[in-house]
This record gives structure tokens, sequence and C-alpha cells, in this order.
């Protein structure tokens, strides 16, 4: 019989859980503290309503988001195929609708992997943060006047960068909103970082998103049964609103609808602008994402700017000074809050010393010589960290924060020359093969391995050879049998998600996704000029730009800016607030246009010839200049060779 090919799918479904596995979950149950069951009590604390199966559908009745697939997580005991402790995590994650956290503060959670949090002030409500989509937003803002009856919207806050946070702000202010002026909050820096983490990479980081959040695999016992931080992603619109109001300092104040805001600057923590706040009226203390119900991630397989788990630590500490004590009540912007003053400190100081000791202890195994898999290998958490739930790790995960200290401190190179430039996977995958005595030769010790539960080393060779023979279906079958064991395996779900999705594309291959969609008018009109400019750069094809020189001049006659654009030694740049007297066109236009025409609302002919862009000189050099773009595909391959050559 034919063996399918890599590009065309294998049908085999998920397996069953090894013996090695069951006998893990097994020792996980004896050691961690399940009887304790204040986290579901507190989960479901304040519950005044939800939508049915959390659905929430958009325009044209498409789900954007449903728990009603993970239904299963009704079951108390966790299956074979799912660690123990990621199953109870799974099952908090399951509560949704509207709490109450205290009279005059209210969530809305389980509607999107985020929470939203709303702050009732002297005649309106501050809503803080606004989830990952404009449905999901509008959906929860309903939510809450339904049973808390209509507001007006006092001001958006938002707490820091990531997209989960500030996407849905299309839902919650209306254009009408936006021309009266409600204010939007946000840390400083927000805007640079914004963009560099969700626009400039955001390419790669969607495609690698996709291992870490697992969308695409089945929902299920042998699937995706949660994210660690919540449920899922959501689907939906998203956009970018510009904060109207940066908080630059720790203890700066704002006093917004008669309520006061204490603010404290917590920058390179989880995300490289972020803050938290406390409100005295309320005795509420929201420490954004950096004091959750898991150990966090120092750097998520997604990608991201090394987080700093010292200053971290550190900004835990100085909330404890600053508020510790005072809050009766602390809700995070996912997960569930906590309440009484005793239980709040107490979270606060193991968080910070969870951190903390994730990084003295990496820097000290680090300075006796040990490399970021070794220390990996041999750190340990104290057993007051260990038991609480926590610090455990769906989300983060010692084993792989370890590595992101490292990485921070000391780079991708552990010092042993070997690892200095070695071959690539393909090239390596090969020799490699040819050096283990073939495939043959191969796939007979990884059986064998496999069987013994070996599973960490038996991923590592097999690798080499389906990077040196993709078709080989024997190699994809027992690599894919090998991370789907691996996925069982694991307490975190971004480890499970990674594996299982590794598993499911060695089988079927990549998933059959619609094309990249542009990006929102909303999202382009909140970036500053010189980000539009800077996106641009890092789309040009530099190869293909090899002794072109192309200098534009713009100017922007809603923002009275003007720029030259210079393409030279295949390199884009630009000058801000200037005009080269040697360029070879020259556009003038509003800004709103570019935006319609890079959000394919209109072209750049169109708008020339509707008069709404003027150009002089040799207008036809910016098709040239665009003629050297690179469109970035959505889906490219990771766990098996590249299928088309990058140039």
């Amino acid at each position: 019989m034919t063996q399918p090919t890599a590009g065309e799918a294998s049908h085999e479904a998920p397996k069953a859980a090894s013996a090695p596995v069951i006998a893990q979950h097994a020792a996980t149950l004896k050691a961690l503290p399940f009887a304790d069951t204040r986290d579901f009590d507190d989960a479901a604390r304040g519950f005044l309503g939800t939508i049915e199966n959390a659905r929430v559908t958009s325009a044209q009745g498409r789900v954007v988001w449903s728990l009603e697939p993970y239904g299963f997580l009704s079951e108390e005991k966790a299956p074979a195929t799912v660690d123990p402790s990621l199953w109870r995590q799974s099952r908090l994650n399951m509560h949704h609708g509207l709490f109450e956290v205290v009279p005059g503060v209210y969530q809305v959670r389980g509607l999107d992997i985020a929470n939203m949090t709303l702050i009732e002030g002297d005649k309106g409500v501050i809503v803080v943060d606004t989830l990952t989509s404009i449905e999901g937003a509008r959906a929860a803002m309903e939510l809450y006047f339904r049973h808390r009856g209509k507001r007006p919207v006092a001001a958006v806050i938002f707490t820091h960068t990531h997209t989960d946070h500030w996407g849905g702000a299309r839902g919650v202010l209306d254009d009408a909103m936006l021309a009266a002026g409600v204010p939007i909050l946000a840390p400083n820096f927000f805007m640079e970082h914004a963009v560099s983490e969700n626009i400039i990479a955001g390419p790669a980081m969607l495609r690698r998103a996709q291992y870490q959040f697992g969308p695409f695999l089945a929902k299920g016992v042998r699937g995706h049964v949660d994210c660690g931080l919540g449920k899922t992603m959501a689907a939906g619109g998203v956009a970018l609103l510009r904060p109207t109001d940066l908080i630059i300092a720790t203890g700066d104040r704002r006093v917004i609808d008669g309520v006061e805001f204490e603010f404290q600057m917590a920058p390179n923590s989880e995300a490289p602008a972020e803050m938290h706040f406390f409100i005295p009226r309320y005795k509420l203390l929201n420490l954004a994402e950096n004091c959750t119900h898991n150990f966090h991630n120092l750097l998520p397989f997604r990608g991201a700017d090394v987080r700093d788990a010292l200053a971290w630590s550190k900004y835990l500490g100085e909330a404890l000074q600053m508020w510790g004590g005072k809050a009766e009540a602390m809700c995070g912007q996912h997960h569930w809050p906590v309440w009484g003053q005793a239980r709040i400190d107490s979270m606060i100081r193991e968080q910070r010393d969870l951190y903390k000791y994730a990084h003295d202890q990496t820097i000290r195994l680090m300075n006796h010589g040990l490399n970021a898999a070794e220390i990996a290998e041999t750190i340990r958490l104290p057993q007051s960290l260990e038991g609480a739930w926590h610090g455990r790790g769906y989300y983060g995960h010692i084993r792989h924060n370890v590595k992101a200290i490292y990485q921070k401190y000391l780079g991708w190179y552990d010092a042993n020359p070997v690892n200095l430039d070695p071959l690539p996977p393909v090239e390596a995958g090969k020799k490699y093969v040819e050096y283990m005595g073939g495939a043959d030769a191969i796939l007979t010790r990884a059986a064998a391995d496999f069987a013994k539960g070996e599973f960490r080393f038996v991923a590592q060779a097999v690798s080499h050879l389906v990077f040196a023979e993709p078709d080989n279906q024997a190699a994809r079958s027992l690599l894919a049998d090998t991370f789907e064991q691996l996925g069982y395996a694991a307490e975190s779900s971004t480890w499970r998600n990674a594996y299982l999705f590794g598993a499911q594309e060695l089988r079927q291959g990549m998933p059959k996704t619609p094309a990249r969609s542009p990006m929102p008018r909303e999202t382009l009109a909140a970036l500053r000029t010189e980000q539009l400019w800077d996106v641009l750069g890092i789309r040009l094809n530099g190869p293909k730009a090899e002794g072109k020189r192309i200098v534009l001049n713009w100017s922007f006659t809603d923002t009275g800016e003007t720029f030259v654009l210079n393409l030279e030694n295949s390199a884009l740049t630009y000058v801000r607030g200037a005009q080269a007297a040697d360029a070879q066109a020259s556009f003038t236009l509003a800004r709103s246009v570019l935006d319609e025409v890079i959000a394919k609302l209109t072209t750049f002919q169109d708008a020339v010839d509707a008069g709404r862009i003027k150009a002089s000189g040799e207008p036809q050099r910016l098709g040239e200049l665009m003629a050297l773009m690179d469109e970035f595909p959505r889906m490219f391959e990771i766990v098996e060779p590249k299928r088309t050559a990058v140039t």
C-alpha cells in the first residue's frame, strides 16, 4: 500500500495514554493538595448571570467564542490523557459570566481568555481592559448593562500591551464616545510596545501562537482542554485605539468619574508596558497580569522580549509595601479574585518569591557553569511554592522560564563552540541519519525507547529523521505519537498545546486557513506615521532591492506632517519634518487616506483619480517600491522542513 506523503493527511486518530504517562499522573495526584477547593469557591463567588454557553457571535452569525465544546470538563476526575493538575485548572477556567467582586466592582470572566473589569463611578462605569475581540467586548458590556443598568462609559483603561486586553475596544467605545473625548488611559510607551510586539513581529508570532494556544486542536480529552490563563483565544474583529492619557510614574493618581486610582508602573514584567492600580473607595487592588493563578511566562512560545523576572518580583514587593494590609479584594485581568487582607498579602508574597527564586537560582547555577538545558534539569521549587496552586506552571513553567532568564543574561549561545554555528535542521538531520545507520535503524531504536517512556530523546532523534526525510511516513507517525505522549504528560497547557498541535500537523499537515486579512483601518489610524514606515520597512525584500534608490516626499494635510522616504543600500529609512530636493516623486494627501489604502478599502490609483491624493514627479516610483515588498504567509512549516525557499 502506498504511504501518504507529507502533504497528505494520514488520518491517524489521537492515541491512548501510555503506561508511563498514567503512572506520572498517579504520582501527581498524591503530591499536590487536591483537597484544597478554595479556588472553586472563589471562582464562583459573586455570580450574577451569564450568556448560555458563553456563546458570542459576530454580526454575520459566526461564532467567535463558546464554551459549549468544553462540556467534557464537567467530569471531576481527570482522564488518563490530561495531567490532573491541568484538568483542575481547566475546570476552574470554565466559570463564566458577570461576577461581583465587591459592590461597585464587577468582572466579566469566561467570555474571552482575559477578563473585563467594570468599576462604577459617580455617574458611569470605567472599563478596565476590553478583551480580545470587538464582538466579545460588546457582549460583555451588554451582559453588564443587563444586570447593572445602562450607564455611560466614563473611561477605558488598558493595563498593558497584549491584544487580549485592548483588541475589543471598539466594542466598548463607538464613534460618538470617541468624538466626545471619553479618556483612554494606558501605561507609558503603550503604543510603541503594542506595535512592536503585535504588528512588526506579528506574522511570525501568530503562526507560533498556534502552537502555544492550540486553536486548531479538537476540543476534548485527547486534544485542547485549556490555555492556562483562560480557556482559549477568541476570534472576531480586533482594532487598536490610541490612548489619550498615559500613566508615567509610580504614585501617579487619577480621579475618574469621582473614583480615585493610585497607579504603580511595572514595565518589562509580564508586558513591556504594564501597570497596577489600587482604588481606595473599594479597597480593591488590581495587579493586571502580574499576580494571577499560575506561574506566568517569562518568554512565551509565540515569542516576545524576554521578561525581567527580577523586576517582576520587585514590583510585587513594591505593591506589598504600597498597599499591603489595605486591600480587601484583589482581582487580576485573568482568572478569579482573592478576598481578605491575609490571603491577598500571602498570595502576593508567594508570587513575589516565585519569580525571585526562579531568577536567583538560575543565575546561581549559571555562575556555576551550567547552561540553560542543564539548569532546567537541575532546578526545583521549594515545597512552599511547589504546593501553592497559583504557582503551578499551567501557562509558564519553571523548566522553560529558567531558559528565558538564561537567555536574558547570556543570550542564545551557551559558549560551547559546537553550538556556535551548527548546521541548519535539514542538513543536520541528513547527517544524523547517516551517522545513526539510516532510517530503519533509527526507527527500531526509537520504537524501543518509546515503549520505555523515553519520549524526550525519541522526539529529538526522530525529528532529525523527519527533517532528513520529510515524506517518511513511519518517522512522521512515530514522532507524532511521541509528541502526543509528551502532551498528555504536560501540566503546562502551553506545553500540551505545542506537543499535540505538532502531532496533529505531522499527521494531517498544516491547517488550511484563509489569506491574512488587511490591518483594520482603526488600528492603522492609531499608529504614528513613523510606525507605519517601520512596518513597511520590515516587508522590504532586501535582495530584490539591491542597487535601487528611490526617494519619495510625503506631505499629510490632516496631521501637518512631512516625511522623506528613502530606499538606499537595500534599506528603507525616513526623515520626519523634511522634504528632499532630489525626490523622484512627491505625494500630498490626508494620512487617513493612506490608512484606507493600506487597509485595502481603496487603491492608491483610485484615490489619485478621485483627487484625494496629489502626485507630482514620477509617481510610478511608488509602484516600483511596493513591488519590492514581501507578503508574509499566514502559515509556514515548524515541525518539518520548509517546503518553499525564502530569499
